[in-house]
């Protein structure tokens, strides 16, 4: 079997889907993309196919090595992305090609399903309580909101006291069992970190995420002194290389490497076995599309570390004809039940693309780009 063919479609809302085709008839689909660099993702995958066309797509590990090493300069969000979405794309092939579930030729599930959480709000943390409860009322046992505003490296307690309120309204609609993460999203730094970890101890959240940019996690430990809520981040690392400091520093207790972003599911999978060997845990970051969802379960079903994950069901940046199911020909494959869903047993990642929705929606296609926020002083602020 040989590659023929690598076709990648932009897609509504902002994602980039990839095709690997081959002369056997068998196709693998994989989801190669960098939320607002989709084009430059695209022309990644298609600097990679010069290699790719005519070889074995079942030689996957030699693949992923010769993408990474090969070129000499490696690493970063682009080519990692690209690599991502090849390595998805050709373990949908291998797997289709055994007649297998991808998570079979990893050795087998450990587990059937695996909890999800729902994002409620959008970039700002405003007017979420009701949304909450919408989403806790359609079986979601655990949500993920975004903490905070535009802070400044140091700024005014009257947002500290405004990110509280809103915890304070978001747990009191919620009840006190239901899991909450909040996402610092590296809009905080050190100075406002420190007293904002402190003030949110009260609402025993699930995980307070990226309580600082992931190049400060030498400060990480310091912020989060004397706090008891586990410490997640990895949306922004690439590799294992970039997950080992991460995990020799000690501070961090879950990470979220994103398989789409992260090399895929040969490098995820290995990133998820470093973290056992820290007592670390695994909730893969997941904002994205179908195909990437289908790569996050297969991991998670073959690691026992992987506790919860995150799904863009009705979030916020997607919308009417263009959210998590509607490129899929049977949207029943992600069986979501009592705020968990199962592990698709499907061939390959388990999802049958719906092709021609996918040619349909590449005529629209989209240029995404995430706000550009500003401080009161003019100077530029993290999104």
């Amino acid at each position: 079997m040989k590659i023929t063919a690598l076709k990648t479609f932009i897609v509504p809302p902002r994602w980039c889907f990839l095709k690997i085709e081959t002369d056997e008839g068998i196709s693998g689909w994989g989801e190669p993309v960098v939320e607002g660099r989709a084009h430059t993702v695209e022309a990644a995958v298609q600097e990679l196919a010069d290699y790719l066309i005519g070889q074995d797509p079942l030689r996957i590990e030699d693949h992923w090595q010769v993408m990474h090493r090969a070129g000499f300069y490696r690493g970063g969000p682009i080519l990692m992305s690209a690599i991502a979405g090849v390595d998805q794309a050709l373990w949908d092939i291998k797997g289709r090609a055994y007649g297998q579930p991808v998570h079979q030729l990893l050795g087998g599930p450990c587990r059937d399903r695996i909890k999800v959480y729902s994002w409620v709000g959008g970039d700002r943390p405003s007017d979420v309580a009701e949304a909450a409860k919408a989403a806790v009322a359609r079986g979601f046992r655990a949500l993920k909101m975004n903490g905070t505003e535009e802070l400044q490296i140091v700024d005014s307690h009257a947002k500290i006291d405004a990110v509280v309120e809103t915890l304070a309204t978001v747990r009191d609609a919620v009840g006190p069992y239901i899991g909450l993460g909040v996402d610092f999203h590296g809009r905080v730094h050190r100075p406002m970190a420190k007293v904002l970890i402190r003030e949110l101890e009260q609402f025993r959240l699930m995980f307070i995420e990226e309580p600082l940019l992931s190049e400060h996690i030498d400060a990480i430990g310091e912020v989060a002194k004397g706090s008891s809520t586990p410490i997640a981040l990895g949306e922004r690392l690439y590799s294992r290389w970039d997950f080992r400091q991460v995990l020799e520093s000690r501070v961090v207790d879950i990470i979220q490497p994103d398989l789409s972003h992260a090399g895929g599911i040969t490098e995820c999978r290995k990133i998820a076995a470093m973290a056992e060997a820290y007592d670390v845990a695994l909730a893969p970051h997941c904002p994205l599309g179908p195909i990437a969802l289908a790569a996050c379960l297969q991991v998670d079903a073959v690691s026992h570390n992987a506790f919860i994950q995150e799904q863009s069901l009705g979030i916020h940046y997607n919308g009417p004809g263009r959210d998590l199911l509607d490129y899929l020909v049977d949207p029943n494959v992600f069986a979501y039940a009592d705020g968990m869903v199962a592990i698709p047993q499907g061939v390959g990642l388990g999802v049958e693309v719906n092709e021609e929705a996918v040619i349909e929606a590449a005529r629209t296609g989209h240029r995404w780009r995430n706000p550009v926020w500003r401080h009161e002083d003019g100077s530029v602020a993290e999104w």
